[in-house]
């Protein structure tokens, strides 16, 4: 047997280099690089490896731990999980701030390979630098704390356990229905022993994703439920993108005349102006959907995983029969589904067949046509809506004072969705959006109209602030010929924006809109929609007089900012401003952000479905035990599993 003496670092460079994947006969390669910052867990080790050997991985440098796994993120969906970006970082803090990612990915289906340091295997030099140490047992370090947010975490406390490792965690990030966060520490001394790795543990390595057929038993009960049923509705999740399901979802809906809706991660497989797609549905979705959805007596689930912001806490579609076609028997089971395991685009084909031999149609294009137009409507109203001293906020509320003030601070007389409108009309129809927290991913799930396919990567899995700016970075390096335009609030940008500093140093421009109003919004309309007053969520100063922040707005120039790190800024407070901006960003070489000065209040509000929250059931303020009441209400109208 050939070998090659080499150390355990080289070997997993080596071992990287060479992965592949293949769907449908495309072959490509796995593992586009590693986004490193170094420490010293990991500098003489894997990065002598990666200086010195002979190999294809790009290396990345990277301004936060967690920013880089983010940023291999949204290259991951970008690239429909085929293409990834492992991550390295020191043991200690570095790994710690990876932990987020890894929940984030596993949260999300998406394919993350994290490779932190770790402390001596041998234990000789104990404690080292960044070790935490566990007096009941020794073999803890901060990677334990990676095990419950990953799909595969392993620890390499011999070279030649490398092997074994790597090729399980190759197995889990190519499989379809498993893929999430893997693991693999590596302890700073073994990264650098040298063992005699078999040649064959080198070669090239082609994973082949293989469509799974669904069982026709399982289909033929599926089609005899869509025959029987009076009002089906498909509903497209995040499998149905990976799956490449897209121009088969149309063809299903137009030969059919069947309805769909969209969840955060289903939304772009087909575009909006499908005369079929009510677009989004549940908690952040629209008035066409969520009206529709009520009549519906059958849902037909496509890669979905069925989340209470989707399903409405599962009280949107509380009568309704489910089916859920997903690769995943977890997911396939949820809500009492008839489950039938499958690959989208394949088990779509077969299911088409069946209803061809019965000669089935649905016929309700009026009532699709009515919910869509009274959204239309909608729309149009609440983005006409300009400031004026009698203008009352989308989120109603007793937040008028509010309103006023920022106003007078800032001069804005700008809408959130009137920009957002605005935006969505402007930027090419090739152009993708990343979006993941705050108030933003409802206005885009509901208004955003999907002009190409697969432009729109909101994460709302885990909905992480601080994934905006990181992830668009990710997604411009999958697809650099498209515009990448990151849709990020204050606080999430307060949170997270040092990988724009990473986009001006690989040439990857992201134009980054800052949506500023000055406040936690989403939360601040949570607890006022409950029954509390805005609380520790507006951005104020102490007040000197009360000692609780009260004072008045924090003004930060975000504009300043991005210009001290080298981008091209604007601040805006106006349509006009906003379009100006908007034609300057295009122009721009490199990255660029738009502060946009939007009122508070002025996001969409929620459309006919409703969200289970932890409330307290006693209080000493009447209208948070009205809330509460309110509450058990829904709470009885929805499905108990």
């Amino acid at each position: 047997m050939k070998t090659v003496h080499c150390t355990t670092a080289q070997a997993l460079v080596r071992f990287l280099d060479q992965q592949y994947v293949s769907l449908d006969g495309k072959e490509s390669k796995f593992v586009e690089g590693v986004s490193v910052i170094f420490g010293h867990g990991i500098v003489l080790g894997l990065g002598e490896a990666l200086l010195h050997e002979d190999h294809g991985l790009k290396v990345f440098q990277g301004r936060n731990e967690q920013g880089m796994a983010h940023t291999a993120l949204g290259f991951a969906k970008q690239h429909q999980r085929r293409k990834i970006i492992a991550v390295a970082s020191s043991v200690g803090p570095g790994a710690a701030n990876m932990v987020t990612a890894a929940a984030t990915a596993t949260a999300n289906h998406l394919p993350l390979l994290l490779l932190p340091g770790d402390t001596f295997a041998t234990r000789q030099p104990d404690p080292v630098l960044q070790q935490i140490e566990q007096p009941y047992d020794l073999s803890l370090t901060t990677n334990d704390a990676f095990r419950p947010v990953s799909r595969y975490f392993d620890r390499i406390l011999r070279p030649e356990m490398l092997m074994s490792a790597m090729i399980n965690a190759m197995r889990v990030l190519s499989d379809p229905q498993g893929t999430g966060a893997v693991t693999i520490a590596l302890p700073q001394d073994v990264q650098g022993e040298a063992w005699d790795f078999p040649e064959s543990f080198f070669k090239k390595r082609i994973h082949t994703l293989i469509r799974t057929l669904p069982d026709s038993e399982m289909l033929h009960k599926a089609a005899y439920q869509i025959l029987d049923s009076r009002h089906p509705l498909l509903i497209v999740g995040g499998g149905c993108r990976y799956s490449e399901a897209g121009a088969r979802i149309r063809e299903f809906c137009n030969e059919f005349k069947l309805p769909m809706a969209e969840t955060q991660a289903g939304k772009s497989t087909v575009t909006s102006d499908f005369f079929y797609n009510l677009g989004g549905i549940g908690v952040t979705g629209n008035l066409a959907a969520n009206r529709y959805v009520r009549d519906c007596d059958l849902i037909l689930g496509l890669g979905t995983r069925l989340t209470d912001f989707t399903t409405g806490s599962k009280e949107l579609f509380s009568q309704a029969k489910l089916i859920q076609i997903n690769l995943s028997d977890f997911h396939g089971l949820k809500m009492d589904a008839l489950p039938i395991k499958a690959d989208v685009k394949v088990a779509l084909e077969q299911l088409a067949q069946i209803l061809r031999q019965h000669h089935y149609h649905h016929e309700n294009d009026i009532g699709i046509s009515k919910v869509k137009r009274q959204w239309n409507e909608e729309v149009a109203r609440f983005t006409r809506v300009r400031h004026s001293e009698q203008v009352q906020p989308e989120i109603k509320n007793d937040y008028a004072k509010q309103l006023q003030e920022y106003q007078r601070m800032t001069a804005s007389c700008l809408s959130q969705t009137a920009a957002i409108k605005l935006i969505n009309e402007k930027i090419a129809p090739s152009s993708l959006i990343v979006a993941a927290s705050g108030s933003l991913p409802g206005d885009l799930q509901r208004m955003w109209i999907s002009r190409s396919e697969n432009s729109y990567n909101v994460e709302y899995g885990y909905s992480c602030m601080g994934f905006e700016i990181a992830a668009a970075l990710g997604a411009k390096l999958a697809q650099p010929q498209r515009e990448v335009y990151a849709m990020v609030g204050d606080a999430a940008f307060l949170m997270m924006h040092g990988e724009l500093v990473t986009s001006l140093q690989e040439n990857a421009k992201i134009t980054v809109c800052l949506f500023d109003n000055m406040s936690n919004g989403c939360i601040s309309n949570l607890q006022m929609s409950n029954g509390l007053e805005s609380f520790c969520t507006d951005f104020r100063y102490r007040g000197l007089q009360s000692g609780k922040l009260d004072g008045s707005y924090i003004p930060i120039d975000y504009a300043a900012v991005a210009r001290g790190y080298g981008c091209e800024a604007w601040t805006v407070r106006s349509e006009k401003e906003l379009e100006e901006a908007l034609v300057k960003a295009a122009r721009a070489k490199h990255s660029v952000l738009i502060d946009i000065k939007v009122l508070p209040k002025t996001m969409s509000d929620g459309y006919d479905a409703w969200w289970n929250v932890g409330l307290a059931s006693v209080s000493a303020f009447e209208k948070v035990e009205e809330a509460y009441q309110q509450l058990q209400i829904q709470r009885e109208k929805a499905r108990r599993y």
